[in-house]
């Protein structure tokens, strides 16, 4: 059988791959977009930026950001106050990454947001930073996965992780 245009006439081979080419493509499903929190410091606000800035640049990736950001800081005037914000905040998400060079600076808060994320039925995807080789047992026990600070492997984690 030979391939026809619209109007009947016919075509070249190469132009009906092309055209099975555009039909296929007009099947590909929406991107998913991934609910996500970061666990961040103030402290360490430049490797946060940065990671954020790796996600929302990365190929054929959407993600909602449902992080405590520093423009927008929980109004909380207690720790239970901020434990209850902090719930709030991960309650949606698909995925919780945890940074795991700053847990030994921030282990209260790091680890609260870890065990809501536990609470919550949340995986974690724990990132290692650069050059480092040990991260906190903490971190590594309760991710379902470590990976290096690589745009490539972040987003496979949370593609194969996520809720």
């Amino acid at each position: 059988m030979v391939p026809t245009g619209f109007g009947g006439e016919k075509i070249a081979a190469s132009q009906s791959r092309s055209i099975s080419l555009i039909e296929r493509s007009e099947r590909v499903p929406p991107l998913k977009t991934y609910d996500l929190f970061i666990s961040h410091s103030w402290d360490y606000n430049a490797e946060y930026d940065r990671l954020t800035r790796m996600l929302l640049d990365a190929a054929n990736f959407k993600l909602r950001n449902y992080s405590v950001s520093k423009e927008n800081p929980a109004d909380a005037g207690s720790d239970a106050a901020l434990a209850r914000a902090l719930r709030r905040q991960i309650r949606p998400v698909n995925c919780v990454l945890i940074l795991a060079g700053m847990y030994a600076a921030h282990r209260k808060w790091i680890q609260k947001e870890i065990d809501i994320a536990q609470e919550l039925n949340k995986p974690i995807v724990g990132i290692k930073p650069r050059g480092q080789q040990r991260t906190p047992a903490a971190v590594s026990s309760a991710a379902k996965v470590m990976v290096g600070w690589n745009t490539q492997s972040i987003v496979q984690a949370i593609r194969a992780h996520s809720i």
